[in-house]
């Protein structure tokens, strides 16, 4: 059986490009011949990345892209590759992307079943996106995306929250399937205890994160706290960070640190706090806070459809209002003084469902190979 997985970025911090490479390597270890095509951009940077790499049993190769706007949309063709490598099964990852619809051409000509994973791309009142991004959105919604999105043989949803969307786009019930990102078994091992006061974000430094509200929220805390922001940095943007944790006098309290991929190191990073913080405009299903609940970190996050998906308030996490440093603060506050008992308990309870090793069955299920 051959699989090919298809994905925008395979390089840099990418919660698509995560999902895809963990699938693959999944998969290949269950004995399938798998193979993964990607543009050759790195995520959040200029860089291009290897145009062939391999990922445990998974041989990735990369194409060149040109970029088309946004922060993802990129052309990059690699059709010749696919027929010549002729999958039984095509994974292609992101919604309103050419390369997943690539993906359903070259399904038509070699008869092989064709699946797309959206990635949650619907924004409530498309409120993070631009003018012209919102009217581009609009026609491919109207015009495209209904018969394109049934042209797949599922439709698989990453998040709840998602599915009444594609409902409303026409895609028919029969083909959606929910099959969240999943995280490795080893964040599920016993964690060590935390620094006290210690405050973690871990993703992307970009402004969809919105760290300005973080650092305010830090200059308005009653409590003295080490906040360490770690991932790959847009480097125009952290400057901008830097610029107001100077202006604040936070130099002591705020630090960045180097962007970790490693799954060893990453948990060892998460375990250094006690509080993990992710502040973003909006959220898919944010990899770093399962992660992190996973290790039974107190969770603080901005209420989106994201993260709402996953944090039941002050039961098994924090919610506060988007680009409110205010309610940050006071939330922050609580989790060092106040903690609610089983919180970081049921934090980690709440996302056992989201271990690769429960996912992968139905994986196969679904794309007809269990």
């Amino acid at each position: 059986m051959r699989i090919l997985e298809v994905t925008n970025y395979s390089a840099g911090a990418c919660g698509v490009g995560a999902r895809a490479k963990h699938e693959a390597m999944l998969l290949a270890k269950k004995g399938y011949y798998v193979r993964l095509f990607s543009s050759n951009s790195v995520k959040g940077s200029t860089e291009t990345a290897p145009a062939e790499e391999m990922f445990h049993e998974v041989k990735i190769t990369r194409f060149p892209a040109v970029k088309l706007g946004g922060e993802s949309f990129m052309s990059w063709d690699y059709s010749k590759e696919a027929l010549e490598f002729k999958p039984d099964i095509i994974i292609a990852h992101s919604y309103r992307h050419s390369h997943t619809t690539k993906a359903l051409e070259i399904g038509k000509k070699i008869g092989a079943k064709v699946f797309l994973v959206t990635h949650a791309p619907f924004v409530k009142g498309n409120i993070t996106r631009g003018f012209f991004a919102k009217i581009a959105v609009w026609f491919y919604d109207t015009f495209k995306g209904p018969k394109i999105l049934n042209g797949f043989d599922k439709v698989i949803a990453i998040s709840q929250w998602e599915i009444p969307y594609l409902k409303k786009l026409g895609v028919h019930d029969d083909k959606i399937v929910y099959i969240p990102n999943g995280i490795p078994d080893e964040f599920f091992t016993k964690p060590k205890k935390p620094q006290r006061s210690k405050i973690l974000f871990f993703g992307r430094i970009s402004p969809i994160k919105d760290l300005e509200t973080l650092i305010e929220a830090v200059k308005m805390m009653k409590n003295k706290v080490r906040v360490e922001i770690v991932g790959p940095a847009e480097e125009e943007y952290r400057k901008r960070l830097q610029s107001l944790i100077d202006a604040y006098g936070l130099q002591k309290d705020i630090v960045f640190g180097d962007a970790i991929y490693s799954i060893k190191e990453k948990i060892e990073k998460m375990d250094s706090a006690s509080i993990f913080v992710l502040p973003s405009k909006r959220e898919a299903m944010p990899q770093a806070l399962i992660e992190a609940m996973a290790r039974e970190r107190i969770v603080v996050a901005s209420y989106n459809q994201g993260t709402a998906d996953i944090i039941d308030n002050e039961v098994n996490g924090y919610l506060f209002e988007v680009g409110n440093a205010a309610a940050l603060a006071h939330r922050l506050d609580n989790a060092i003084i106040n903690p609610i008992k089983g919180m970081a308990e049921n934090a980690r309870r709440s996302v056992d469902q989201f271990r690769w090793s429960r996912l992968l069955g139905k994986i196969e299920k679904t794309i007809g190979i269990e």
